[in-house]
């Protein structure tokens, strides 16, 4: 594998620096006046090559995490999941939940030098609601899911009006979801003369500068871009692109990411295992930042397997598991016990949602008797593409054991895993799920009807009103209620173990500083500085 060079400055900056030399004290000045960062070139490992450049669309982590660097939304998450403006400077409803009202801030450019107008905003979602679109979120918003946007207006060329089908707790969130894409408003002429997606006009701090396909993605600053006043917050607040350049390096193996980092042929290595973390936290010349996300790490169980269809047995699981040593030993102790599907780092995990299973061999044993459990085999399927997942499930097939529990693990790949699991084709699995930002997304990840999605975990009539109505009500004290109703009853019927939520991890060169994890595992680069020093 060629590994990137170090940092260095380009042909450009070094004459600059050799005239300078040359002139004297007048040149050393001039060039002491270019941007902060100017020719610096960060590298920035992804462990695989990024699927597009259209936000939303043919998409994943990479992709979303690349793009948040070059699109911007009406709106983006808050630093603490809540949504706050971002193109808009502000969002009013009207009172029957209806109507939506953005006005656009001043002085917003598209990359191409073009003025954001309510008219792009208007052009972006029409785009959007295509029913050819392919934007991952188009079920949210045609009317299958969460609401159906019936009009987008621009009635001035500051303001822009959506009007909705029905109220929802949950129309901004959408908006705001950076799977979504953060529904971001692009120029038109990010498509090409044959109405084709060519590649993304934003207003991002950065633009795309270069993407040599399976090697790098390239990003430089865009010197149009207009901030926002305030500090920076989550996807929204004040961005400052610090650095010139952002190049995302294509790594697959962890091991090769590792020694690129320790070299300096990379600045930074995003989402290192635990083990690493504990290396690496060993180091003079690296720097780790860890924070605790909403990545839910879990034991599922088939209620409708013959054996496991018994609440009983299920139980008995539960009661025989360690589930804070768990979160302990898997993580090398980066994160604690988490037996909500409620992220411990969202606004509405409460005492309650902090209630969990408590280990208790007896209360196992005596369920197993009631059962009639005999020591049937139980499988548990795991993967090791995942480290977390067959740790947890090792762990769980030994403390298991100690309740007379026969858990007997299959280790498949995972992509015949993920597979197993949208079929519902296991009895149990140790399984990993993505961020998702409000408590009803992650409830309704799980909950539904299983006849009809077969991957769905949790299929209880009474949960999925109470469901229902958090998606519509904006009370939030009402929904808090509603989630914590929620947790209670899923513990009671124990359709799967929640184990606990991941610590992301990214690990720099000491040269790196400004940059700060958050809960959605969304790594930003701007307000970053690279020391030249590095």
């Amino acid at each position: 594998m060629n590994l990137p060079t170090p940092p260095s400055l380009p042909p450009a900056a070094r004459a600059a620096a050799a005239l300078a030399l040359g002139l004297g004290l007048a040149a050393s000045a001039a060039f002491a006046q270019a941007p902060v960062g100017a020719g610096q070139t960060m590298r920035i490992q992804i462990n695989s090559d990024i699927r597009s450049t259209d936000p939303g669309g043919n998409r994943d982590d990479n992709t979303d995490n690349v793009l948040t660097h070059v699109v911007e939304g009406l709106v983006a998450l808050r630093e603490d999941t809540s949504v706050g403006p971002m193109l808009a400077s502000k969002v009013d409803t009207s009172a029957d939940g209806l109507t939506y009202t953005f006005t656009l801030r001043d002085g917003v450019k598209f990359q191409n030098g073009a003025v954001l107008t309510a008219d792009d905003v208007v052009w972006s979602w029409q785009r959007y609601l295509k029913p050819t679109s392919g934007w991952r979120c188009l079920p949210e918003f045609d009317g299958k899911g969460m609401t159906k946007v019936l009009a987008v207006e621009a009635p001035t060329p500051k303001t822009v009006v959506f009007k909705i089908e029905r109220p929802s707790a949950l129309f901004l969130t959408m908006m705001a979801r950076p799977d979504c894409g953060g529904a971001a408003i692009v120029h038109r002429s990010s498509l090409g003369a044959d109405g084709q997606w060519k590649e993304p006009v934003g207003t991002g701090p950065y633009k795309i500068k270069e993407w040599k396909r399976g090697q790098y993605i390239e990003l430089t600053r865009f010197d149009g871009y207009s901030a926002r006043p305030e500090a920076r917050d989550g996807l929204t607040g004040g961005k400052k692109a610090e650095i010139e350049n952002l190049r995302f390096v294509v790594i697959p193996d962890s091991a090769a990411a590792k020694a690129a980092l320790y070299s300096g042929g990379i600045d930074a290595f995003i989402s290192p295992s635990p083990a690493d973390v504990v290396e690496m936290r060993g180091r003079s010349d690296v720097r780790v930042d860890t924070t605790p996300v909403m990545t839910m790490v879990a034991l599922l169980l088939q209620t409708t397997d013959p054996l496991l269809k018994d609440v009983r047995i299920r139980r008995a699981l539960a009661l025989a598991l360690d589930t804070p040593e768990i979160a302990k030993s898997v993580t090398e102790g980066l994160s604690a016990v988490n037996n909500s599907v409620v992220p411990s780092s969202s606004p509405f995990y409460s005492a309650v949602q902090a209630g969990g299973y408590k280990r208790d061999i007896t209360g196992a044993k005596k369920l197993l008797a009631e059962a009639g459990y005999r020591g049937q085999p139980i499988k548990l399927v795991a993967n090791k593409r995942y480290e977390a997942l067959y740790s947890a499930a090792v762990l769980v097939q030994a403390m298991a054991s100690e309740a007379g529990i026969n858990v007997e693990l299959e280790v498949l790949d995972w992509a015949t895993q993920l597979d197993r699991y949208t079929k519902g084709q296991y009895q149990s699995m140790a399984f990993i799920y993505s961020a998702r930002i409000d408590p009803s997304l992650n409830y309704e990840m799980v909950s539904g009807d299983k006849a009809a999605q077969p991957r769905k975990v949790w299929d209880n009539a009474a949960a999925q009103t109470r469901l229902t109505e958090s998606m519509v009500s904006r009370d939030k004290a009402r929904r808090q209620v509603l989630f914590d109703e929620l947790h209670k009853q899923m513990l009671q019927d124990v359709p799967m173990v929640v184990l606990f939520n991941a610590s992301d991890a990214t690990a720099m060169r000491k040269s790196v500083t400004g940059f700060k994890g958050w809960a959605p595992a969304k790594p930003r680069f701007w307000n970053v500085r690279l020391d030249a020093r590095g």
